[in-house]
C-alpha cells in the first residue's frame, strides 16, 4: 500500500494582474501531526472566492498576505480525522480557513462546527448555510438596515451572495432589482428566484440610465459586490438616506490602478451612507443567521446553485473562472469523495 501524502498547491509568486499557472507550485509532503489542542483535518472542498486574489498580493487585504512557499489560502469544508481536542472529535465536519492541500492542522476553536448529518447537501454549508448566507444576511439586515418596502439594487445578482441578498430582501417585503451578465442569468434571478427585475450588464450601454429606469424615485439600498463603474452608476441613483453595503469589488481585484467612483458628492447630497463590512465580524452570531436561513429553506422560500468541480489538479485554473464569469453558482472544488476517519 503506497504511503499517504499531502498534496499541496503553493503560492510561488505574487501575480501581476490575473493569476497565472506559474504563480503556483505543486508539492507533495508528509501528512502533518496535530499537537496538543490541535486537530488534523482532511479537506473535502476547497472554496473558490474572489477574496483569494487579494490575499495573493504583497499588501494583502483584510488578512495578511498568503505567504509565499506555503499552500494557497482558501476557505474549506473538512472532516476531523485526528484530534487532540475535546471541542473537535474525530468525525466532526467543520468549515473555516485552510489551504490548497489534502490535510491541514488547525488549533481548536479556529474552525466552525458544521451540523451536517447527511440529510443536507454538504456543499450548502459553503453557500447559504455557511459564510455566504451569513454575508448576505448581516450585510443586508445589519449594514443596510433593511426596512419593509425598501427599493433594493443588488450587483452580481446571480452570484452566491447576490442571489441570496435578493431573495432575503423579497422575503422581507422589498422590491428587488438585480444586475447580472447575460440573458440566462437574468432569467434565472427573475423567473426562479423572484427578483422583480433584472438589468443585463453585458447588454446595457448606459448602466446609470438603466438603473434610473428601474428606480425613478431612487434606490434605498444597494448591495455592492463589484465596485468600480457599477458602484458609480448606483451612486448616481440614490434616494434620500440611501444605504450602501460594500461586500466586494471583484471588478478591481486584478487591477492596480482601478478608478474609484467620481460622484461621491451624491452621498452628501442624498445624506446617504456607505459602509464596508467583513462577515467575520459577525462570527459569534453565525448561528443566528443559519437558524433564520434554515427556516426559510424548510418553508421552500430559497433556492441556490452550486458549481462543484472535482480534482486537485484543477485548483489553480479554477480561480480565474471567477473573473471570466465561467461558473454557474457557488464555486468549489471537491478534493476527495470519501473521507476515512482514521489515518
Amino acid at each position: 500500500m503506497p504511503e499517504l501524502v499531502n498534496r499541496q498547491w503553493l503560492l510561488a509568486k505574487r501575480p501581476v494582474g490575473r493569476p497565472q499557472n506559474g504563480d503556483f507550485e505543486y508539492r507533495e509532503v508528509h501528512i502533518p501531526t496535530p499537537g496538543e489542542g490541535e486537530v488534523l483535518l482532511r479537506i473535502i472542498n476547497a472554496l473558490i472566492d474572489p477574496a483569494q486574489r487579494g490575499w495573493m498580493d504583497a499588501v494583502g487585504n483584510y488578512f495578511d498576505p498568503s505567504p509565499l512557499g506555503e499552500p494557497m489560502r482558501s476557505g474549506i469544508i473538512a472532516k476531523v480525522v485526528k484530534s487532540n481536542s475535546d471541542l473537535h472529535p474525530v468525525g466532526q465536519y467543520v468549515s473555516g480557513l485552510g489551504g490548497w492541500e489534502d490535510y491541514t492542522v488547525v488549533p481548536e476553536g479556529s474552525v466552525d462546527i458544521i451540523p451536517y448529518d447527511g440529510s443536507q447537501e454538504l456543499g450548502a454549508f459553503s453557500h447559504l448555510l455557511g459564510t455566504k448566507g451569513a454575508t448576505a444576511y448581516f450585510g443586508l439586515l445589519e449594514i443596510c438596515g433593511l426596512k419593509e418596502g425598501d427599493q433594493v439594487l443588488v450587483s452580481s445578482a446571480a452570484g452566491a451572495v447576490g442571489s441570496l441578498v435578493g431573495q432575503f430582501a423579497r422575503i422581507k417585503g422589498c422590491r428587488v432589482v438585480g444586475i447580472a451578465r447575460g440573458p440566462e442569468k437574468c432569467r434565472w434571478i427573475t423567473e426562479e428566484l423572484g427578483f422583480d427585475a433584472a438589468i443585463d450588464y453585458g447588454a446595457t450601454g448606459d448602466l446609470s440610465a438603466a438603473i434610473a429606469e428601474q428606480f425613478p424615485d431612487g434606490l434605498d439600498v444597494y448591495f455592492d459586490n463589484v465596485g468600480g463603474e457599477m458602484l458609480e452608476a448606483a451612486i448616481d441613483n440614490l434616494a434620500l438616506h440611501a444605504r450602501i453595503a460594500i461586500c466586494g469589488m471583484i471588478s478591481e481585484y486584478n487591477q492596480s490602478d482601478a478608478p474609484g467612483p467620481r460622484n461621491m458628492w451624491n452621498l452628501l447630497v442624498k445624506r446617504a451612507r456607505i459602509e464596508g463590512f467583513l462577515v467575520s465580524d459577525f462570527r459569534p452570531r453565525y448561528q443566528e443567521a443559519r437558524a433564520a436561513i434554515d427556516s426559510w429553506i424548510k418553508e421552500g422560500r430559497l433556492k441556490y446553485k452550486l458549481d462543484e468541480r472535482e480534482g486537485f489538479d484543477i485548483l489553480p485554473k479554477t480561480l480565474n473562472c471567477l473573473f471570466d464569469g465561467d461558473h454557474d453558482g457557488r464555486l468549489l472544488v471537491k478534493l476527495v469523495k470519501e473521507v476515512d476517519t482514521v489515518i
